[in-house]
């Protein structure tokens, strides 16, 4: 049977919300899909922090009350829906009272916790389940309304993975999606990211499973939605190598053990790198990306580059260049350090949440301890995450033999974001567990070197060719590998365009979302159900 019909539930989507991958892959495979003519719809929720008009959503006169009760405690909550067309895919805003009063996707806000010092800045929403319940509920009831049952019911990530039990066990949907499959990818299966509830009885009232589906999905004693789809779905993971991690090394100690759970179930998790919208991140359209100069990459023409790079340097030395960031476009970052523009000192870059799984610690320790100590660099940060961290980071910019040499800018802007890329040099990617990545494609595609550790979908940075990569966890193997780029660039510059070509090259002819969907079609067409 061919694919003719997909529908993306997902939490996020590039260029109407999004907190991370998950965006980039909803977009990019919903693109691919449309492109090959098959019907692709997306259903997210309406957070309250979107302007929806602004994005060019209309109402639509769909509306209904869903079951939603709590153990011991009969409850209805009222969807209605918002639509837009956007590059020929159909998307559905999910309007209701839980989603509308959200002023981040998955956690609270400065604003959130000055009205309510209990929902702490950075933390989870407490009702987290609830809404991934509503919002799945809500899809599910939005196909029967518009009576069109998808083929392939694509769910993204945790917060989706209930669909599957639910259109198998729940009398109102087992007839009418009885063609169709779904597809759960795991795109974090890092602790915190299952959406797993440890009160049981709630996840019974709430998702309407029977208990035998709710006690045959425990990990670590709570409902897991992951091991919930596991018996109705096929899972896939976002690298061929973070599937492996997950189900034959003890790097799943950080996931609970889920992966090794699957395998002692005889489920095999199915890895499928993510591709890349490469039009996203053309240096070759400046405009777009907020680039003061174009270069092309794919030609091998970098000379754009040093433009770049002047420019962005030069709104960082000290003194009053910095105006952008005192009351103009950037005046929300925060800048700590300065930096000053020298032709012969690379640029290192990075570009991340400021956290432990990012290494951005060892990124702190390499520079407290002077590892780099006599090399010649310039380093530039942008991010924002635990507290902890940030502070080590701007207590090291002051540091002798750091001092002038690393800025770090905290906080997050898209268009600064693409500036730090396209200026860059070198890319430090430390990750402790990193399911695929993204980042080394953008900086690759802005002729950025990536300096990666050797984990999860990182290995796709080939060490010597379109990048360099380091195994042992250590901020000294960090700097080892940084200390080989900064060689390279100074005593054989050509290696460095080599690399530059290399890299765009390989992007090219793998991982564009056209090439990467033939893989996703086929996991398709073995997720729908046997005909009988």
């Amino acid at each position: 049977m061919a694919i003719q019909r997909v529908w993306m539930i997902t939490r996020e989507y590039s260029g109407i919300a999004g907190a991370g991958g998950v965006k980039d892959v909803a977009r990019g495979l919903s693109k691919a899909l449309q492109g090959r003519g098959i019907e692709t719809t997306v259903v997210m929720p309406c957070y309250g922090f979107l302007d929806f008009r602004g994005l060019g959503f209309q109402d639509t006169d769909i509306g209904f009350n869903l079951n939603m009760d709590y153990a011991g405690e009969e409850r209805i909550e009222q969807v209605s829906f918002l639509r837009a067309e956007k590059e020929g895919i159909e998307i559905f805003l999910v309007a209701a009272d839980r989603f509308i009063e959200k002023r981040s996707i998955y956690t609270y806000t400065d604003e959130d916790e000055l009205i309510n010092p209990a929902n702490r800045k950075g933390t989870g929403h407490f009702d987290y389940f609830a809404m991934n319940i509503l919002h799945q509920k809500a899809a599910l009831g939005l196909s029967l309304y518009l009576k069109r049952s998808p083929d392939i019911l694509h769910c993204h990530d945790g917060h989706t993975a209930c669909i599957p039990p639910l259109i198998r066990e729940n009398d109102g949907f087992r007839q009418f999606f009885g063609t169709t499959g779904s597809v759960v990818t795991i795109h974090n299966a890092g602790l915190g990211y299952h959406q797993e509830v440890s009160d049981l009885p709630f996840a019974k009232a709430i998702t309407g499973l029977p208990w035998r589906v709710i006690y045959n999905s425990l990990l670590n004693g709570a409902f897991d939605p992951f091991m919930a789809a596991s018996g109705y779905a096929p899972l896939n993971t976002v690298s061929e190598n973070y599937a492996h991690e997950l189900q034959y090394t003890e790097l799943d100690a950080m996931t609970g053990w889920l992966g090794h759970a699957l395998k002692d179930r005889g489920i095999t998790l199915e890895g499928i790198t993510n591709g890349i919208d490469i039009e996203e991140y053309d240096p070759r359209n400046p405009e777009r990306l907020g680039l003061v100069h174009g270069f092309d990459p794919f030609s091998g023409d970098f000379s754009g580059k040093s433009a770049c790079k002047s420019s962005l340097l030069s709104m960082l030395s000290a003194g009053d260049a910095a105006v952008e960031f005192v009351s103009g476009r950037f005046s929300h970052i925060q800048v700590f350090g300065s930096l000053e523009y020298r032709r012969d000192l690379p640029l290192i870059t990075m570009v991340s949440r400021i956290s432990e799984q990012k290494g951005v610690d060892l990124v702190a320790e390499m520079l407290e301890r002077g590892y780099l100590s006599g090399q010649p660099f310039n380093m530039l940060i942008l991010g924002s995450g635990k507290a902890e961290i940030e502070d080590r980071l701007k207590s090291v910019t002051s540091m002798p033999g750091v001092s002038g040499r690393l800025c770090v800018l905290l906080g997050y802007d898209n268009i600064l974001a693409n500036q730090i890329y396209a200026a860059g040099d070198f890319f430090m990617i430390p990750s402790r567990y990193e399911p695929c990545g993204l980042t080394d494609f953008i900086a690759q595609l802005m002729g950025n070197i990536p300096v990666a550790r050797a984990t999860g979908g990182l290995v796709k940075v080939e060490d010597g060719k379109t990048g360099f990569l380091f195994s042992e966890l250590s901020a000294r193997a960090l700097s080892i590998a940084v200390s080989r780029g900064i060689s390279i660039y100074r005593e054989t510059p050509e290696l460095v365009r080599q690399m530059q070509i290399n890299a765009v090259k390989k992007i090219q002819d793998q991982y564009t979302w056209d090439k990467v969907v033939e893989r996703y079609l086929d996991l398709y067409t073995r997720a729908l159900p046997a005909q009988g």
